[in-house]
């Protein structure tokens, strides 16, 4: 840690911006890992599985109970659709769409600022390293022999550092844009895939769903 700090130190006055940058990719990483690899968990398979034998067997009771106890995009996506059971087929699935505009961005949001922050902590770095080669050449110029080797060292150690630090929070920023952006898509491509499945189960055995909601209602 005292080597890490010494390294701050001798980055000179642009290791501060790349350190705000470093701070918010932790959270922005953080906050999204959180939402799309647990909170936004879909089970697809699972649930569009139990959906199917529910809605088969015609209980919209418990196909409303479990699109309520799933708590996922995909569930609250099917209980809009659900939901207008009694109306058209236009209806619910416009219903299920305007769900899905609603979900989609919340999966997709402030990702994209990672690839930004990591250009942003590049070229942070490579500013930092020309003010650190401006510093040392021009101190050299106006120094004496003895002193020019001292001041070339701290100017090229300011510059160097500067560099590293900012690929440093550059490059695992890209990384971790790249696998929540892979991660984002996959949830919307099964988003999508689950909602037409049960859509058109919905719309196809309505009958079956009226029934036991006027029995329930």
């Amino acid at each position: 840690m005292d080597v890490l700090i010494q390294h701050f130190n001798e980055g000179g006055l642009f290791m501060w911006p790349i350190l705000v940058v470093g701070i918010v990719v932790i959270g922005i990483v953080g906050e999204r890992s959180y939402v799309l690899f647990f909170k936004a968990l879909n089970r697809k398979d699972e649930f569009t599985r139990e959906m199917r034998k529910l809605i088969l067997s015609g209980n919209f009771v418990k196909a409303v109970k479990l699109a309520n106890t799933e708590n996922s995009p995909l569930s609250r996506i099917v209980k809009a659709g659900l939901l207008q059971v009694r109306r058209t087929d236009d209806v619910i699935q416009s219903t299920m769409d305007e769900a899905a505009l609603l979900e989609v961005p919340y999966l997709e949001r402030r990702t994209g600022y990672l690839a930004m922050l990591s250009n942003v902590a590049t070229l942070a770095g490579l500013l930092g390293t020309v003010v650190g080669l401006i510093h040392s050449f021009g101190a050299v110029a106006k120094a004496d022999a003895a002193t020019k080797s001292t001041l070339l060292a701290a100017g090229i150690s300011e510059a160097m550092n500067c560099t590293a630090f900012g690929l440093i929070v550059a490059i695992p920023a890209l990384l971790a844009f790249a696998v929540l952006q892979s991660r984002t898509q996959k949830c919307v491509d099964e988003i999508n895939e689950g909602s037409v499945r049960i859509v058109n189960l919905i719309l196809l055995n309505r009958d079956k769903l009226l029934a036991n909601e006027q029995n329930n209602g």
